[in-house]
């Protein structure tokens, strides 16, 4: 969760440094993919988590 998180706090700095910086645009670019794939992985594991109970 802690890894998660991180990365979320490195997409937004990313994004928001290409937002501001003129010239690079790539690290907004770099960070939007960077939180999309963030989500993903994040959505995948707490799917899998949610799958599995222990029988009773």
């Amino acid at each position: 969760m802690a890894l998660f998180l991180f990365v979320v706090i490195v997409a937004i700095a990313l994004g928001l440094v290409g937002a501001v910086v003129k010239g690079l645009f790539f690290l907004l670019i770099i960070g939007v993919v960077l939180f999309l794939a963030d989500l993903v992985v994040g959505g995948v594991r707490m799917g899998r988590r949610r799958g599995t109970r222990p029988a009773r």
